[in-house]
């Protein structure tokens, strides 16, 4: 019996990512830089998936899209927004999971759900990149390090100092003066990741918090985020089973299997 191949593709602001499942299993992903045309992105993305584990696209026999460029999707059956994509993408790694901490390359969300899987109530920031793996991108040009090694130095720290802005701007030029005034780069870098976690405490004020707490997204890789945002918030992170970054193209894949196991039931009917 031949399996049902899906695919879930995320198509963000810098990331594409994609996710195939076989019968409900993971069997192949791609994460790819998100270019300029989102059309080639996700057909990109895609490919490469297929071909980590030797598919050819007319295995797929069911395609969902989500992220900023599910509207330029034309190999997709379905198109579904992003938020509940990581809903379910967390779930299905995690069905122990109420919260859902999500920060992306260029926006931020705080998303709780209910005992099935769906989601109760989120808030979002994408209108400003405090928060965001942009965000974090600029502070670690500042410190002439790369973005993957932020979060190690942070960890290096004997002393948290204080960054009173999250704004890209101000807190940029707040870091250089710091720097300038001979502070270590380790306590300026968790004070910088103190500022974001803060930042998203206070989108939970409206959210709430429920365990377990899960943190999604590609910042969700960094170490020094994952502490600041326990230490800040009191709370105790989820350890993934699966790639975090990967979480919106997982829901993505899971609500594709789903639809396809519909639309048999409804042919068969």
């Amino acid at each position: 019996m031949s399996k049902n191949y899906v695919a879930g593709v995320d198509i963000g602001s810098l990331g594409t990512k994609t996710v195939i499942l076989a019968d409900g299993e993971i069997v192949g992903s791609s994460n790819i830089r998100t270019g300029i045309d989102a059309i080639k992105n996700g057909e990109e993305g895609l490919r490469t998936a297929l071909e980590s584990v030797n598919l050819e696209r007319g295995d797929i026999k069911y395609i969902v899209a989500t992220g900023y460029g599910r509207i330029s999707a034309p190999y997709a059956q379905k198109t579904i927004t992003e938020i509940t994509c990581h809903a379910r993408g967390v779930y299905f790694q995690h069905p122990g999971a109420r919260t859902i901490i999500d920060m992306g390359g260029q926006d931020c969300k705080a998303i709780r759900l209910d005992e099935n899987g769906n989601v109760a109530d989120f808030a979002m920031n994408d209108k400003c990149a405090a928060g965001t793996g942009r965000f974090l991108e600029v502070m670690a040009n500042v410190f002439k390090v790369s973005l993957e090694d932020l979060g190690p130095l942070a960890l290096k720290a004997t002393d948290v100092l204080p960054v009173s802005s999250t704004c890209t701007v101000f807190a940029e030029s707040e870091t250089i003066s710091l720097l300038a005034r001979g502070e270590k780069p380790e306590n300026i870098i968790i004070g910088i990741h103190h500022a974001i976690a803060n930042r998203i405490n206070g989108m939970f004020a409206r959210v709430g918090v429920e365990n377990d707490v899960f943190f999604s997204g590609g910042v969700a890789k960094n170490v020094g985020m994952r502490k600041a945002l326990e230490d800040v918030m009191k709370i105790n992170l989820v350890k993934p089973t699966y790639d975090p970054q990967l979480a919106g193209a997982l829901g993505a894949a899971v609500i594709a299997s789903e639809l396809l196991a519909r639309k048999k039931v409804v042919a068969i009917a």
